[in-house]
């Protein structure tokens, strides 16, 4: 499948057959290697804009977790309060 670009890198790929001139007439046709080059600036780039929430509830265990930990021990768990202060200390906040 052949993989194109326009002139902000933004991608686009054609099913084999599709003519690149009627489809996509401002874009380039490039390698697979430039495309997970791209790719890969692009989803370094999602990763740095969202916000220390979004980084913090994406390690964060489940509630259903946390909840079940607190069932089974009785209290807070040192060791869930240890692994929510580590992702704290890791995404401090702005």
């Amino acid at each position: 499948m052949p993989h194109f670009k326009d002139t902000e890198n933004k991608l686009y790929w054609l099913d084999d057959g599709d003519d690149p001139a009627v489809w996509l007439p401002h874009c380039t046709q490039i390698t697979e290697e430039e495309t997970a080059l791209i790719q890969a600036a692009q989803k370094a780039e999602d990763e740095a804009a969202l916000t220390y929430v979004q980084k913090r509830s994406a390690e964060y265990p489940s509630i259903g977790d946390q909840l079940d930990a607190l069932y089974h021990a009785g209290v807070f768990p040192e060791s869930m309060a240890a692994t929510i202060k580590a992702i704290k200390d890791k995404y401090p906040k702005e």
